[in-house]
């Protein structure tokens, strides 16, 4: 599909809902010829059925090769300003990022991110792993908002989001190089990415191989100005909490600048083998390796530090790698139904360190006696998942159609870290050191493991009126082991070398989802989803207590703080889709409302104040969702989204936020203040939405195509009870990019530019303003705020063969 083609059928087609009235075909390999399709058809196979975006009775979106090459969508941070209900706060390198779909979010926000979140399924092809893998050979991005666990392995509270790759191609040989190179504001790096495509056919009709690689370095523009040069021995603030002189920064301090660089390498190879059009298999092997210096985040004018400089003592290197491999078969079973069986291994590993003088500081354990105190942490976690999903989908047509499918998940989660004291008096505590001044060390070993059976199915009353019903059975156990020690205090230095302590924990239940949708004319159609979510409860990565010394420091997790259960959603949602004045009008529309029970939530450990996920109260969440694209005249294109969003709790839940009081004044202790019924859930912005135009003028053998697209994030809270609990409510910000490209069929180059008014806005923010203040004559700085990226300008070209 050519890029004009694309453009006329895609752009701000956002949330289309209907019914797939083309032949059941559940694979995504499925040829797309199969299904419906013509110069205005989108194919997608959401539905597990290779459908017409216009005919899926679900609220999905999206967005196609062409357009994720327009909009330079690299991996699943950038495709929020595309879809209405999703909030993706981009936190940099050192993470996936923080992902909320309508709101289901309650926990404080993070300026770093998140490796895992179990609130929404992100897919590989048919393998579920929240992992940001580049979108390099993707045939689309689906966004399904709402819970899909009658019809995808992995449950879901919210929704899923799932990358599709372009399948090996048996016919003929095929390649393509990309490359990009560009300059950031604030940074003094220039950045590029070069990546290829290759598809070789083996064995005609029988046997390809099809590969995409890559590589990317994105020129970071953070810098860390005050570095201790001698940890422990050089003075982090030599001549006092306010400012610094140029002689007590030569003797104690360096720099480091654009610590938040991205280097990332990835690749991902197919190799299918079709014995006939009636049996296939698909053998996948993906890797991804991220490397970075540096958080992407400010200190809040920390010593005078500016709008992209961090005040931290520390480099704080990131190094994140995943291995996916999966053996995936389709097969016709006699006309009857499709059989697709997937089996994946996924194996993700992540090193990090950061700064932890602040947390200690915090935690008002004497160490503000030290004027050169500082410590820095190591952490690593590895996380082991094997799955497999065998699901059957009806071929043989009539008013009656149906999906069945069972899943089995277990993922193990290995985690060890230790906290860090170079040169630290350790002898002051009444310990001798160990020998690497360890303060701190724990390891956790848990294991969630999920059986599921799932369906659903739909009937045709009239050739204008359908019903789907479905409903999904789950079972999961959790366990978990691990120990933490104190060096300092006199444990042994290794928490290997005392027994584990931990325990299990576990749950059933039923989901089930109905649905209906009327066309009332071919380009007319109304729909309803009454649906319940959930998502597995499970182990919180802490390591559970042994026996408690009273009134002695402890870091760990109380039998009652070791598991959290799951949580659910009940979702009632009505739409409309309406293609008007021969098509020249796309406007798409639903309302719905969420009532969200035992919420899963970030909390802190008694001992040690480590975060932890507890369960706490209700919420609701309320909202309306539209996009539109108009076409009023041939060149030109007009698209656009909008979102409004009340996501709050509807229950008070005492003893929920904590705080440190007195706030920014010590010596302090954490306190728990109440949540309250009517508070905002915090990571998702009330307003949002998208406004863009895109002209095309033919040239020569290609056309010249401009765009020009502006994206709105209404302002967003950080915690719950922000505005008693010190929290911020971050403002809203727009930002605009734009591009011209020449394209033909064979080659595209072109310039384009982002945030082109190089607009500064915080995103999100770490830890809350209670813990702003000077310890002792130690100001800290624990308080951390994300930056969006800055102006960034360049060009591109792509080559096809």
């Amino acid at each position: 599909m050519t890029r004009k083609m694309f453009r006329n059928t895609l752009l701000g087609a956002t949330m289309l809902m209907g019914f797939g009235t083309g032949p059941a075909f559940a694979q995504d390999s499925a040829q797309e010829s199969e299904a419906p399709n013509s110069a205005d058809t989108i194919v997608v196979t959401a539905t597990r059925r290779a459908t017409s975006l216009q005919d899926v009775p679900i609220n999905i979106s999206a967005i196609g090769a062409d357009e994720l090459a327009k909009q330079r969508i690299d991996d699943v941070r950038d495709i929020s300003d595309f879809t209405p209900g999703l909030t993706i706060v981009d936190t940099g390198p050192s993470s996936t990022g923080s992902i909320v779909l309508r709101g289901l979010n309650a926990s404080d926000s993070s300026a770093t991110g998140d490796s895992f979140d179990n609130a929404l399924g992100i897919y590989l092809g048919e393998v579920p792993l929240y992992y940001d893998f580049k979108l390099i050979d993707i045939a689309r991005v689906e966004v399904l908002l709402g819970p899909q666990g009658t019809l995808y392995g992995l449950g879901t509270l919210a929704g899923a989001i799932r990358n599709i790759p372009n399948r090996p191609n048996l016919d003929r040989f095929e390649g393509e190089v990309h490359g990009r190179f560009y300059a950031k504001q604030h940074s003094g790096d220039l950045g590029y990415q070069a990546d290829a495509v290759i598809n070789i056919p083996i064995i005609k009709d029988h046997l390809a191989f099809r590969s995409a690689t890559g590589y990317y370095f994105d020129p970071g523009f953070i810098d860390y100005p005050l570095l201790v040069q001698r940890p422990g021995i050089s003075l982090p603030q030599p001549n006092g909490p306010n400012f610094v002189t140029p002689a007590g920064y030569a003797a104690n301090l360096r720099r480091e600048n654009d610590v938040n660089f991205e280097k990332t390498i990835t690749t991902r190879n197919q190799l299918l083998y079709q014995a006939s059009e009636d049996f296939k298999v698909i053998l996948t092997y993906a890797f991804q390796q991220t490397k970075t210096d540096g958080g992407q985040y400010n200190s809040d004018g920390v010593f005078g530090t500016g709008r992209y400089q961090s005040a931290v003592r520390f480099l704080e290197p990131v190094k994140r790698r995943a291995h996916l491999a999966s053996v995936e078969i389709n097969a016709n079973l006699g006309n009857i139904a499709d059989l697709v069986a997937t089996t994946a291994y996924t194996d993700v590993k992540n090193n990090t360190s950061s700064d932890i003088t602040d947390l200690l500081l915090d935690l008002d354990y004497g160490y503000e006696s030290f004027p050169a105190f500082a410590g820095f942490n190591e952490n690593q976690n590895r996380r082991k998942q094997f799955n497999q999903e065998i699901r059957f989908v009806s071929r043989h047509g009539g008013p009656f159609n149906w999906v069945l499918g069972g899943f089995y998940n277990e993922q193990r989660l290995d985690s060890f870290g230790r906290e860090r004291l170079p040169n630290h008096p350790f002898i002051a505590f009444g310990t001798q050191p160990n020998p690497d001044e360890v303060e701190y060390a724990a390891f956790t070993r848990s294991k969630v493991t999920e059986k599921a059976i799932f369906g659903e199915g739909t009937f045709r009353i009239t050739p204008e009126w359908q019903v789907t019903a479905g409903a999904r059975y789950y079972d999961y156990t959790s366990s978990i082991a691990g120990r933490a020690v104190l060096p300092i205090l006199g444990d042994p230095i290794s928490p290997f070398d005392l027994p584990p302590a931990g325990g299990d924990a576990g749950a059933n239940g039923w989901v089930w989802k109905f649905n209906s949708s009327y066309n009332f004319t071919p380009d007319i159609m109304l729909y309803a989803t009454y649906s319940k979510g959930y998502r597995v409860g499970g182990p919180n990565s802490v390591a559970p207590c042994g026996p408690l010394v009273p009134g002695q420091q402890a870091v760990c997790a109380l039998p009652e703080e070791e598991q959290f259960l799951p949580d659910t959603t009940k979702n009632i949602e009505i739409g409309v889709r309406a293609q008007l004045f021969d098509r020249m009008l796309t406007v798409n529309a639903n309302a719905f409302t969420i009532d969200w029970d035992g919420i899963q939530v970030g909390s802190a450990t008694i001992n040690g104040v480590v975060g932890i996920t507890v369960n706490g109260g209700k919420g609701k969440a309320e909202g309306f969702e539209t996009s539109f694209q108009l076409r009023p005249v041939p060149r030109v294109s007009i698209q656009g989204t909008y979102a409004y969003l009340d996501a709050r709790l509807t229950q008070d839940v005492p003893a929920l936020i904590a705080v440190n009081s007195p706030a920014g004044i010590y010596p302090s202790r954490p306190i728990r203040l109440d949540a309250l019924a009517g508070d905002r859930l915090p990571g998702s912005a009330r307003n949002s939405g998208s406004l863009g135009a895109t002209y095309t003028a033919p040239l020569g053998e290609g056309s010249i195509v401009a765009d020009w697209t502006a994206t709105y994030r209404g302002s967003v809270v950080t915690r719950i009870g922000w505005d008693r609990a010190f929290g911020d409510k971050l403002p809203s910000f727009t930002t605009h990019r734009a591009s011209v490209f020449y394209d033909t069929e064979k080659f595209s180059i072109g310039v384009f530019a982002g945030n082109i008014f190089d607009k500064y806005a915080v995103g999100s923010v770490s830890n809350d303003r209670s813990r702003v203040g000077l310890n002792d004559g130690v100001r800290l700085r624990y308080f951390r705020q994300n930056v969006i990226n800055p102006r960034t300008f360049g060009i591109e070209a792509r080559f096809k063969y």
